[in-house]
Formats: structure tokens, C-alpha cells, sequence
């Protein structure tokens, strides 16, 4: 989505805001859905965001307000934090993303969608735009 925009220099990442699922795969239904939409879901293994990553970052996007509130208290003066769900045109302002954790496939492919349409008016947006 980003190389077909230009923006090429782009560095995705995730980390967590716990240490409960530290060191473990990504879910397999989130590989799953993932894979079946043609993404890449291979190598990837929980990490516990940390001040100087968010310090590194141009953008930190949570998923939920907790995770928001968490990332808030990890780095207190970081200016660089936002909802994903900011840059969703049909999302409620504040809403942030429900965690498919608990639910069947379908939640993830509900979250793949609610990320893409965000991610899509992100690169839409002038946050990326060069000052």
C-alpha cells in the first residue's frame, strides 16, 4: 500500500504494551488472515514497546485507548502517539480498534479491514508528508 504510493522509505513495525504473550508467534488466525490476504505473516514474534522505540519512531499508532493510556505512560512526554483509528474515515473519533483475540476469524478479518482503511487514510493524511 505504501510502495504504491511512493513512499518506499517506510518502516512498519508492532510492539505490546504487556509482557503477557513476550517471545510468542504471532496468532494463527491472524496468520491465516493475513497470508490469505496476501500479506507476509512469517517470523514475527511479540516485543514490549519501549520508550526509545517511540522516541525512534515519526508515528506510533495504538490500537485501543488503553493502549494509547499504556504507551503514554511508557514515554509521558512523547508527542508522536496517536489512535489508528484517527486516520479511519469511518471510524468514531476515540474509537480504536476491539481485539479479535477472543472472537472467531471473522474478528480478524474485520480488524485486517479496519487497519487497512486506516493505514490507507494515513498515507493519505499529511502526517507522512515531509515538514
Amino acid at each position: 500500500m505504501a510502495a504504491a504510493k511512493g513512499l518506499t522509505d517506510l518502516e512498519f513495525t508492532s510492539g505490546a504494551t504487556s509482557r503477557e504473550e513476550l517471545g510468542r508467534s504471532m496468532d494463527r488466525r491472524a496468520q491465516q488472515v493475513l497470508r490469505e490476504a496476501g500479506y507476509r505473516a512469517d517470523g514475527h514474534r511479540v516485543h514490549v514497546i519501549t520508550a526509545a522505540d517511540i522516541a525512534d519512531a515519526h508515528l506510533v499508532l495504538a490500537m485501543e485507548p488503553l493502549h494509547l493510556n499504556l504507551m503514554r505512560r511508557i514515554a509521558p512526554d512523547a508527542d508522536n502517539l496517536a489512535l489508528i483509528t484517527d486516520f479511519d474515515p469511518e471510524a468514531p473519533p476515540g474509537s480504536g480498534i476491539d481485539d479479535p483475540w477472543y472472537g472467531p476469524v471473522s474478528g480478524f478479518v474485520k480488524t485486517l479491514a479496519q487497519v487497512e482503511r486506516a493505514v490507507a487514510g494515513l498515507l493519505e493524511s499529511d502526517e507522512l508528508k515531509a515538514p
